[in-house]
């Protein structure tokens, strides 16, 4: 397989404009999926995802093809690398035209490189979302659970045990 159209790097505060008109594209076919655009990643603010790029415990990353910023993730956790550690991958996007070309898989991979043998990372996705399913499952993610967003949405919760 070819490499992935971008180059992943770290995201930082001021990126979050970008990288929040990423999620919303990303985000907007999920609300159609599930009939709601009152899904927790479509009522986040510029404000708000900067804060949480500014936070010591968050790890941002971003792929961009050439100047334009086409996909992200978060990696929320403390002990992130310590082998003990226990991670979330957030509001992890690609922007649509970008999707299958390998860029999602790209930016998991940045993210996994993070952890440590031992530490766990986790996520959550809709129930119905078959694409990310596939993707997750090939990295290697188990659901261990189900939950219901604000927005009504039933939500499995995937994990996993990093090996590196």
């Amino acid at each position: 397989m070819t490499a992935p159209p971008c180059v992943v790097a770290v995201l930082g505060a001021g990126d979050a404009g970008e990288a929040l008109t990423v999620q919303y594209a990303a985000y907007l076919s999920e609300a159609r999926r599930y009939g709601t655009t009152e899904i927790p990643p479509l009522r986040e603010t510029v404000a708000g995802l900067a804060a949480d790029l500014g936070r010591p415990d968050v790890r941002g990353f971003g792929a961009w093809a050439g100047q334009r910023l086409i996909g992200s993730v978060r990696l929320r956790g403390d002990g992130i690398g310590t082998g003990s550690g226990c991670a979330e991958l957030a509001r992890y996007s690609v922007a649509p035209d970008a999707q299958g070309h390998g860029v999602g898989r790209a930016l998991m991979e940045r993210a996994h490189a993070e952890l440590a043998a031992g530490d766990v990372s986790w996520l959550v996705t809709g129930a119905r979302s078959d694409e990310n399913l596939r993707l997750y499952r090939r990295a290697g993610y188990e659901e261990t659970g189900r939950l219901v967003d604000s927005a009504g949405v039933e939500l499995l919760r995937l994990e996993r045990l990093a090996a590196r």
